[in-house]
């Protein structure tokens, strides 16, 4: 058996070498937590902006004229 401990839901921090004092594990979770914050505020994707009626009902511009085409198919 290990003597590692599963890490649970209560689990905050927990000291893999030396001995810290309870002011240096609380500055520690209050900077791991502060950067944990960053991150997932920077990772976040902007909502994407409503279209507007215009963008709605305005047609797609046709396909362009093929110039190497030529007159050969007009037949009036």
């Amino acid at each position: 058996m290990s003597d590692v401990a599963a890490p649970s839901a209560e689990t905050v921090a927990r000291v893999i070498r030396g001995t810290a004092t309870p002011e240096e594990l609380a500055a520690a979770i209050v900077v791991v937590g502060e950067a944990y914050a960053r991150e997932t505020a920077d990772a976040t994707a902007p909502e994407a902006a409503p279209r507007s009626r215009w963008e709605l009902s305005a047609r797609g511009l046709r396909r362009p004229l093929n110039r190497l085409a030529g007159w050969h198919s007009f037949t009036g």
